[in-house]
């Protein structure tokens, strides 16, 4: 996982500063992107104004009313959920683990969990808009319904929504970047000559590739997103303030002083952190009255599919072999937002309001409410392919996940136009005893 903490921005590395796409891109006639910015025939990009114009006015369009409606939905849906398997299955454990019945319980609160997840994930969505001012054209209203969705779901609304938006700011920017920015080879254990000295490089190593393409995917999708919170794990370098973290400082989404948030807004952070407590303290309660184990099938396990799912959007949305990630002095907003990529979800599309089929429109034009991503996307996808410039990946979500978890490990610097490389080329210390040899 990207990290962040300070990286010399003068890093003497094996391979340029201005990186070429790894040879692994197109490999087994796999997706590429179109524009690679170190081509001399790359196009110009167009402007946001540009862009906005060939979208249909009626796209910008927010409406409370029809927002609600989702929220309607979704809750109907999970509701019917919960009644339909409260039906079917107990909370108690089986007596025999060994049995049918065990089998059929175990199955079902799995069942119960992801679908639950899926669902929660539309609420996670529907709170998204409300922080991007999406929901509706009041943003008090959106604060309103955004705060009480995200805090059920143990997100601090107000430091998301703080985050977030710079993450939209500062998309693929390898310094001032938010969630998901590239750690360095350094970081990951690489010396100057690629040798493997420590961390993820020797991890790498011990594990072979299929294992760590398997503990990339768990450390994003399982701890991912509550390391992020935590700030130890794919945050930006940079501080509010503009300065680079020192070599062991984090910022964290839930301290009114950490060095992500301005002073002026530490008394919406402080409410989103005492909100989410009080959440915690009411799941505790309940986990003492109820049970543990009730508490977690209920809430806690469809609660993690959740986490999952909105650390893969960014993960996958976001990365890719052939799509370039900008150090400071090459960034644009456009060309971090035209680094956006738009993926097939199948039927979860359907539960997750299209977050990751239109999140090249999202990523232009995040006032835009999700239910017009349609239709503006098929106007940017008019406008922007017969370019290079509009990236759909067609291959499988869950395949492009494999993919990245072996192809996106690390960057070379934070200077210039970089490329993700992959600590599979990078020669194991055996090979290299034997070349000695």
């Amino acid at each position: 996982m990207g990290k962040g903490g300070r990286a010399e921005v003068g890093e003497k590395r094996a391979l340029p500063i201005g990186s070429t796409p790894s040879k692994r891109v197109g490999e087994d006639g796999t997706w590429v992107s179109q524009y690679n910015p170190l081509d001399p025939k790359a196009p110009k990009l167009p402007s946001k104004g540009e862009i906005k114009a060939v979208i249909p006015k009626a796209c910008f369009e927010r409406s409370a009313m029809h927002s609600m409606y989702f929220v309607f939905r979704d809750s109907a849906m999970s509701a019917a959920l919960i009644y339909a398997t409260s039906l079917v299955l107990s909370t108690d454990l089986p007596s025999n683990l060994l049995s049918t019945e065990a089998l059929v319980w175990f199955l079902g609160w799995n069942f119960y969990a992801f679908w639950q997840g899926a669902i929660w994930t539309g609420h996670w969505v529907l709170g998204h808009e409300c922080g991007h001012g999406a929901f509706s054209s009041t943003q008090t209203f959106n604060d309103i319904v955004g705060f009480i969705i995200h805090q059920a779901l143990l997100v601090p609304y107000f430091a998301w929504q703080y985050t977030h938006a710079k993450h939209h700011r500062r998309t693929n920017n390898l310094v001032d970047g938010e969630s998901h920015v590239p750690s360095t080879g350094k970081e990951n254990g690489l010396g100057d000559n690629n040798e493997r000295l420590s961390f993820y490089a020797v991890l790498h190593e011990a594990m072979g590739d299929g294992a760590f393409a398997v503990w990339q995917i768990f450390t994003h999708l399982v701890i991912g997103w509550p390391l992020y919170l935590l700030g130890f794990a794919s945050t930006g370098r940079l501080a509010n303030d503009g300065s680079f973290l020192e070599d062991g400082e984090f910022m964290d989404h839930f301290r009114p002083g950490s060095k992500m948030f301005p002073a002026k807004i530490s008394g919406k952070i402080t409410l989103s952190t005492v909100t989410l407590l009080a959440t915690l303290a009411g799941l505790v309660k309940l986990s003492v009255d109820y049970g543990f184990l009730t508490v977690f099938l209920w809430y806690t396990a469809p609660y993690m599919w959740v986490n999952a799912w909105l650390v893969l959007y960014t993960w996958l949305q976001h990365n890719d072999p052939s799509v370039p990630q900008y150090g400071a002095d090459e960034w644009t907003w456009v060309k971090g937002a035209l680094s956006t990529i738009d993926r097939p979800y199948g039927i979860f599309d359907f539960f997750h309001h299209k977050i990751g089929s239109t999140h090249v429109a999202h990523h232009l034009f995040h006032e835009m409410p999700f239910y017009r991503a349609d239709e503006a996307t098929a106007a940017i996808k008019a406008y922007l392919e017969p370019m290079g410039l509009y990236n759909y990946d067609p291959t499988p979500w869950y395949m492009a996940m494999w993919r990245i978890a072996k192809t996106c490990h690390y960057v070379e610097g934070i200077e210039g136009i970089q490329y993700y490389r992959s600590l599979e080329d990078i020669p194991r210390s055996s090979e290299i005893k034997k070349k000695v040899a």
